[in-house]
């Protein structure tokens, strides 16, 4: 049987509807597959870059919390807030010559649920990681148990600064440091850092009071999956003479 042009024709378009079809199914995947990859790319970046903010926050927290330890002002003078002693009201360092047995113990007594006051605290007897406890973190977070920013040193967070250090509304947002004092070891000819395992060689340090401390700066980035925490060991040597 013959098979006339105009049939021919018929049968063609069929094929060609066919091969168009598939290709625009094939384009929409593709484009499917191209808008997922750039939603992904900006949510790796929008991600990375809250950390960072939030890695930020927690640095300048932690050298608040230094000029704390030292009574100062960001700018290095003796510290005052709103014309009175930044830490006036508040749970004292221990001073030069201090009887640490007694602090130790007055702090114990005034915060039995946390041992910290107004950012500081003793040294940690349980897991020293509270920030993976609920429960402890809303402990820890509580009023009058860590310090935001500036609320000990008087610094201010002012305009073009990081948001975070900003933020004191809530408890799930911004950040805190807390100062754990921790009395410093005493080896052979007085306090001081073993150099050499194997000989007992002494690095004096001349710590007066004879403490180290140990600062830890927790910071909640814009997302509430962002979370830093960054811990430093401080040392407050006095200058010789």
């Amino acid at each position: 049987m013959s098979v006339t042009r105009a049939s021919w024709l018929n049968r063609q378009r069929g094929v060609t509807l066919y091969v168009v079809l598939i290709f625009v199914l094939l384009s929409m995947l593709l484009v499917l597959w191209a808008s997922r990859t750039a939603l992904f790319g900006e949510m790796v970046v929008g991600n990375d870059a809250d950390y960072q903010r939030a890695f930020e926050a927690a640095q300048a927290l932690l050298q608040d919390a230094e000029l704390d330890i030292r009574n100062e002002n960001a700018t290095g003078g003796a510290c005052v807030n709103g014309g009175q002693p930044c830490r006036q009201g508040k749970k004292q360092l221990p001073g030069e010559g201090a009887k640490l047995t007694g602090w130790f113990v007055e702090l114990q007594s005034e915060a039995p649920a946390t041992g910290c006051k107004d950012a500081l605290c003793i040294k940690r007897a349980g897991p020293g990681d509270f920030w993976n406890d609920k429960n402890a973190l809303a402990l820890m977070t509580a009023p009058g148990v860590g310090a935001r920013y500036g609320e000990m040193t008087g610094a201010q967070a002012g305009k073009g600064a990081n948001p975070i250090l900003a933020e004191a509304s809530d408890p799930n947002k911004g950040g805190w440091y807390w100062i754990e004092v921790l009395p410093y070891h005493q080896g052979q000819g007085g306090p001081g850092v073993i150099v050499d395992a194997s000989v007992p060689a002494i690095l004096p340090l001349h710590l007066n009071p004879n403490v180290v401390y140990r600062i830890t700066a927790l910071t909640y980035g814009r997302k509430p999956s962002t979370k830093v925490v960054l811990q430093e060991t401080y040392a407050d040597k006095p200058l010789a003479n």
